[in-house]
Parts: C-alpha cells; sequence; structure tokens
C-alpha cells in the first residue's frame, strides 16, 4: 500500500514530561527497503508521517535522545487512527549536570533519625543530621535516597518496613551503589523469618564482602525482594550480637528490559544510582525524591 500510514509518539522522562529536547528517530522497515528518519523537538505528543502500513509495517525503531540513553524497538505502523505509543526514556549519567536533592527537613522521619545517629561515616566523621547530608557527594547521596526510598517501601514482616528497623542503625560507609550500617539483629531475624511469608527469598552473598573497617564479623544470610528489577538486598553479617548490613539494589538488568536500552550501552550505565533511580520510579512507581539538571 501507498507510504500514507502514520505513527505517534509520546516520548517522556522517568517523571512523566516530555523529554523538552531535539531527538533522531530512525525507522527501518523489516520486509521492504525504506528507512525513515525524522528529527523532531519533543514538547508534545509527536506524529512520523510517510510511513508504509499492513502488510509491511513492521518497523524497528531507534530513539536518541541527547541528554537520555538510545532505545530501540520493533512496532507495528497501520494506517487507521491510534493511541499514541508512550516510550519512558532513562537519563544518560553523563549529560547530568546537577542534582536537585530534598532538603533535610523532607526526608522521611527514618532517614532522618538513621542520618542524624550515624557520626561514623567513612569520610565524613564527625557529622550527624543535616550536616551530613549536605556533605556527601552527588553519587553517594542519590544511591542513599534510593536505598531508604526503597527500604520505605519494603515490609519486614512484623508490620515495619526495612526503614524502621534502619531508623535505629547507623550508618558506617556509603557508596553510590549501596551502603553498609550497623543494624538492630532484630532486622535480620525479621527477614528471615519473612521467607516463608514470600517478602523476601534466600540467596547467595559470595560477591558481598564487609569493607576493612569491620573485622571479626561472619556471614548472616543474604536476602532479597522478589521484584523483577530492582529488588533490595540485605546481606547480614555478626559478631556476637552485632549486626552489620550490606544494603543494595540489584538493577537485575532492568535498564535492557524496563526501558529496552540498546545492549551496548549498558556496560558503566546500569549499576549507576541515577539509572537505579529511574528503574524505581517506572517499574516500581517510587520516587527517591531528587530531580536532574541537564
Amino acid at each position: 500500500m501507498a507510504d500514507n500510514a502514520k505513527l505517534t509518539l509520546r516520548l517522556l522522562n522517568a517523571e512523566g514530561g516530555f523529554l523538552k529536547e531535539k531527538v533522531d528517530i530512525l525507522l527501518r522497515n523489516q520486509t521492504l527497503s525504506g528507512l525513515k528518519k525524522a528529527t523532531v523537538t519533543v514538547s508534545k505528543a509527536v506524529t512520523v508521517t510517510g510511513l508504509s502500513g499492513p502488510p509491511h509495517g513492521l518497523y524497528r525503531m531507534e530513539i536518541d535522545p541527547p541528554s537520555y540513553l538510545t532505545l530501540n524497538r520493533f512496532v507495528s505502523v497501520g494506517s487507521g487512527n491510534k493511541d499514541a505509543l508512550e516510550i519512558i526514556f532513562p537519563i544518560d549519567p553523563k549529560k547530568v549536570s546537577k542534582v536537585i536533592f530534598p532538603k533535610f527537613t523532607a526526608l522521611p522521619d527514618g532517614a532522618r533519625s538513621l542520618l542524624e545517629r550515624s557520626d561514623e561515616v567513612l569520610s565524613f566523621k564527625g557529622k550527624t543530621g543535616q550536616e551530613l547530608y549536605g556533605a556527601l557527594d552527588d553519587l553517594r547521596c542519590a544511591g542513599m535516597l534510593n536505598l531508604l526510598s526503597k527500604a520505605g517501601s519494603t515490609p519486614a514482616g512484623d508490620g515495619r518496613t526495612v526503614l524502621d528497623f534502619l531508623r535505629e542503625g547507623q550508618l558506617r560507609e556509603l557508596r553510590g551503589d549501596r551502603f553498609f550500617a550497623v543494624v538492630p539483629k532484630e532486622l535480620r531475624e525479621e527477614v528471615k523469618n519473612s521467607v516463608a511469608a514470600g517478602l523476601f527469598r534466600k540467596v547467595s552473598g559470595a560477591l558481598h564482602h564487609l569493607p576493612g573497617q569491620f573485622s571479626g564479623f561472619s556471614d548472616a544470610g543474604s536476602f532479597k525482594t522478589h521484584d523483577r528489577y530492582g529488588n533490595l538486598q540485605l546481606t547480614f553479617f555478626m559478631k556476637g550480637n552485632e549486626c552489620v548490613a550490606d544494603i543494595d539494589i540489584d538493577d537485575a538488568s532492568g535498564l535492557e528490559h524496563v526501558f529496552q536500552v540498546i545492549n551496548n550501552l549498558l556496560p558503566g550505565n546500569s549499576t549507576h544510582p541515577y539509572a537505579i533511580r529511574d528503574i524505581l520510579l517506572v517499574h516500581q512507581k517510587l520516587d527517591p525524591g531528587y530531580r536532574f539538571k541537564l
């Protein structure tokens, strides 16, 4: 049939807003030799015209925005009017010029309590509460807020969330993808017991090791939530009655599957805290609370 079919797209960021920048769209027909290229500024839904419809309407589409990761997927184009196809793009961490974090007073009570109790964080010793929060670099702060957001939505088996237990703990080391904290040993027992209820599953903790500031602790089990992407993992270590947890979010190829990011763009991005934030926003509807300035 004639090339009179069209495709309407809603190109959004993880927060649900239009990309608000110029993007390149490539549509390669899978049965014909045609290649359609369109460059559009995305401030609203955009429509690509001049496409083939059935029976030759199958295209491989690649979209490359300047500030977001390139996505690709197969689309079937018809000649009738249809609802716009919505595509959500994860941020390209290299294009973030500034991160806008929530004020300390806007953090959940459990998060503030944890920070106020933490005066021995590696590289930030002596700082607590708002002073500690303000001293964190962007990657550490983003990673911490990702984890606290997920912890606040994760039940621990006794009517409390993981964050409810963490508020009684102390942070000892923060990294972009995880943190280490002294936690109540009750947290380990509740998480361990919650396996039977299907809240967590027991997994190997072989790849998780305590940093050098801890000595004499032995492995006490590792547990992970059942989320398909962006699951919370708690790996415990015990020394007598002392309990330390290595807490991280497992990406589990979320960028590739949730967003359909092209595979060769994943190395270096898949465990970046900004990528984890977008996975939490889109896949789990959890908002760590910070925003990007491009």
